[in-house]
């Protein structure tokens, strides 16, 4: 049918803010009034032979013809919502009202534009949604994870990543880097010039377009290699200032960003900033709950679940492991004589010699004043946890150069082994501490306590 079939009504239809279409049994337009233009992009000419549904976004095609067989059942549908990608590539959501003509063979509809009062919508929801992540996500990765879930729903963001900027350091790093063809980038200091840098310092939106990445005199450099159609960056700003930059990057046959979207990004990047921050605060917190503030290893606390943890795998997988329990022999007489301060460092040399003795599966941790406990995971034999105990006798006696100071320390070490001194924690942290014990008082500096000590 002609859409001149209309023209009788046309001047009247053509006043309306809404859109009328009429369309066939195969969703093809067969009329189209003069607000599609407004709404869709196409002038009524260019959409007359269109099919719907090849300008709908594709997740909203299986409930749409869905509602389709009721309208052509002769049941109309009101209200009904769906959404289409305009001429321009953006997405608009449209509430319609249609019903099916017999005799015509048509359905009618009227289509309103809602894209705004769905905007605002998702913002609102947005907004909701990140306070409670903050709440929710159990670290940073799954934080971001739930951010670009939620940014997601607001625009096209199927290429997304967290910048973070640590302004003591200089230090730019990328938590969560998402990129179809960028290689997430290694953390490094702040590079003047970039990209990155003229947003943290002057705490500005950067929107590069195809009509402007090519004047921009840092996106040649920067995509070099990509190649980007849009980037669109913006500040993550909290009390403490820049915190980092929050971006979306689309490729060639993907969505071109608006200055709308740089309106959403940012009403949503100063709740992202704080809970980014929230979250790194209770990180903090709960590192310094669970690690020795001199030596930065776990503490008593993180050891006890750690062990915990690893008796577990060890029993349910008829594994092995040992706990060597190390005091400093010669300490007391360095804080004594040369002071706390020397002593301190003393200890943190020895927190450092110990960690490069073991796995990156092992624990070393601090328990008190000059005493130290390592758990090593997962070892095939006794003999095992000898030649480690055996290592760090050597490290640690070797001289420490603190402050024009040539010190030694010798340490005493006792070992308990899973499951041959005990079932649970607290059964071989207190053998390996005996074994210690009897290794310091009967003086034998410079060998190993093992096994039965009662």
């Amino acid at each position: 049918m002609e859409s001149k079939a209309y023209t009788p009504l046309a001047s009247f239809i053509d006043l309306l803010m809404d859109a009328v279409f009429a369309v066939d049994a195969d969703a093809n337009v067969v009329y189209a009034s003069a607000s599609c233009e407004r709404i869709f992009g196409y002038t009524p000419q260019e959409m007359v032979g269109k099919n719907m549904f090849d300008m709908m976004l594709p997740e909203d095609r299986e409930g749409t013809r869905k509602s389709v067989v009721e309208v052509m059942s002769g049941h109309p549908q009101f209200n009904y919502e769906n959404r289409y990608v305009r001429k321009d590539g953006q997405v608009v959501h449209i509430m319609w009202s249609t019903r099916w003509s017999p005799a015509e063979q048509l359905r009618i509809g009227v289509g309103r534009d809602i894209t705004e009062r769905k905007r605002a919508e998702s913002m609102q929801a947005a907004v909701y949604a990140i306070a409670e992540a903050a709440y929710a996500a159990q670290d940073l990765l799954a934080l971001f994870q739930r951010i670009h879930q939620i940014v997601g729903t607001l625009l096209r963001a199927d290429n997304f990543f967290v910048a973070l900027y640590d302004k003591d350091t200089e230090q730019l790093s990328f938590p969560y880097h998402v990129d179809e063809r960028e290689k997430k980038p290694k953390p490094s200091r702040l590079a003047a010039g970039t990209l990155y840098a003229e947003i943290i310092q002057t705490g500005q939106p950067l929107l590069l377009t195809p009509e402007t990445m090519a004047f921009h005199p840092r996106a040649r450099q920067a995509f070099a290699d990509t190649n980007p159609i849009c980037w669109l960056g913006v500040p993550l700003k909290s009390h403490n200032g820049t915190i980092g930059v929050l971006v979306v990057k689309s490729y060639p046959g993907g969505v071109c960003y608006t200055e709308k979207d740089q309106e959403l990004l940012q009403f949503v990047s100063t709740q992202i900033a704080t809970v980014i921050e929230r979250q790194q605060m209770q990180i903090r917190l709960r590192h310094m709950a669970q690690h020795d503030q001199l030596t930065v290893l776990p503490n008593r606390g993180l050891l006890h679940d750690r062990l915990k943890a690893a008796l577990s795998i060890a029993h349910r997988e008829r594994g092995r492991l040992a706990v060597l329990y190390i005091d400093l022999d010669k300490f007391k007489p360095i804080n004594d004589t040369l002071g706390h301060s020397v002593g301190d460092m003393v200890l943190q040399e020895v927190a450092q010699r110990l960690s490069q003795c073991v796995r990156e599966t092992d624990t070393v941790a601090r328990v008190g004043g000059d005493e130290f406990v390592v758990l090593l995971q997962n070892i095939s034999r006794p003999e095992q946890a000898a030649l480690i105990a055996e290592k760090i006798r050597g490290v640690l006696s070797e001289p420490f150069a603190i402050e024009d100071h040539k010190l030694s320390v010798a340490p005493s070490i006792g070992i308990a082994l899973y499951p041959e001194h005990g079932n649970d924690e607290q059964q071989l942290l207190k053998h390996a501490d005996k074994a210690m014990y009897f290794a310091k008082n009967r003086d034998y500096r410079r060998q190993l306590s093992i096994g039965p000590i009662d």
